[in-house]
């Protein structure tokens, strides 16, 4: 619905501005230091500073690269990246597209940034550059195999490829739907009970190890640290944007952004009950009826979006706690964690999900 487009629209930029100042807070208080300090109050003008310093650099293309790919790679990721948003459910009557194949595409159009990356090292005309963007698919084609198999196992429960429903499912407005599913814990109605009870990682406790192999895996995809390799800049100076400025560049700081706030919403939809509140309807105060508003009402609206994003920007923070504490990863160790850890452990937790669901648990 165009509302949902409006407000990705003001909602990526918006978490860009805050990210950037965030990290930078972040990392100054892992490192025991003050980071941005000077510009306005705290230093939170300093990334409109960054801003006007981009938009008045030049746009240096390269002479000897290719200039149509050098040109369009930018653009081609954060179009990729921007319409994953597209299917993420905000609220009870918020779904952005509603398509019923939403997991589905979000996978798909989300993988198209892997042409990007390989058209800027390529079109770079820079062994850098190349370097940089094989590294880069390499590692994003390696690891959407375990993401893909961890977000599987939440889909073979479900029964449904569609995110609003797998959120109704994980809260107390689904009580037909629920029924009918025929899901059940502990001899208890979930359904009524709801809150963090009735999210996935806690009807299924082998989620929780898949959310795990979800979130390692959603890193490599944004090229974060420690799987930052495709920006290994002891040795790449800054890989497959080595030859890029002014506000090329940025569009790849907003594409890297972008996607660290899309994989965390969506692990937040598939994991951790989506935008339903974590307080259960337990004892006389039934805190998730007044945490939660009404389907198609203004505070339903406001609340869903608020436990939606406030799920996903705790597993931003986690995401910023680790690029700041953890080393950088060889080549080596990035695949065989890949292939010979996380894809090994995608495929038992598969298995597992698929007896669980057929036994009925």
């Amino acid at each position: 619905m165009p509302f949902t487009l409006i407000i990705f629209l003001l909602a990526v930029p918006g978490f860009v501005v805050v990210g950037v100042y965030l990290e930078r807070k972040v990392s100054a208080f892992i490192q025991d230091r003050l980071g941005p300090m000077e510009v306005g109050k705290w230093g939170l003008l300093q990334l409109f500073a960054d801003l006007l310093k981009l938009l008045q650099k030049e746009d240096i293309v390269p002479k000897a690269s290719d200039r149509w790919l050098f040109l369009a790679a930018p653009v081609i990721i954060f179009i990729s990246v921007f319409a994953g948003f597209a299917v993420v459910p905000l609220a009870p009557d918020l779904a952005g597209s509603g398509a019923a194949v939403g997991v589905f595409f979000l996978l798909t159009i989300v993988s198209v940034d892997v042409m990007g990356l390989l058209m800027a090292g390529w079109g770079s005309n820079n062994k850098y550059a190349l370097y940089g963007a094989m590294r880069a698919v390499s590692q994003i084609i390696s690891y959407e195999i375990p993401l893909g198999l961890s977000i599987l196992c939440v889909v073979m429960l479900s029964q449904t490829l569609d995110l609003q429903v797998i959120s109704f499912q994980q809260g107390i407005y689904s009580a037909d739907t629920v029924y009918l599913l025929g899901i059940r814990q502990w001899g208890i109605d979930i359904s009524q009970v709801g809150g963090f009870l009735s999210w996935n990682i806690i009807r299924n406790p082998f989620l929780l190890l898949a959310y795990i192999v979800y979130f390692i895996a959603s890193l490599a995809e944004c090229n974060r640290a420690p799987f930052d390799l495709p920006e290994g800049e002891s040795e790449l100076v800054a890989g497959f944007h080595t030859e890029y400025s002014g506000m090329r560049w940025a569009l790849f700081m907003l594409s890297e952004y972008g996607m660290m706030l899309l994989v965390s919403l969506l692990g937040a939809i598939l994991f951790l009950g989506s935008w339903n509140t974590p307080f259960p309807n337990i004892g006389p105060v039934k805190l998730a009826d007044w945490t939660s508003g009404q389907p198609g009402t203004w505070f339903g609206y406001i609340s869903g979006a608020f436990w939606l994003l406030g799920k996903a920007m705790i597993g931003v923070l986690v995401q910023m706690w680790a690029r700041w504490t953890l080393p950088r990863l060889r080549v080596d160790q990035l695949m065989y964690l890949g292939w010979k850890v996380l894809t090994p452990v995608g495929l038992v937790l598969f298995f597992i999900s698929g007896v669980w669901k057929l036994l009925g648990v």
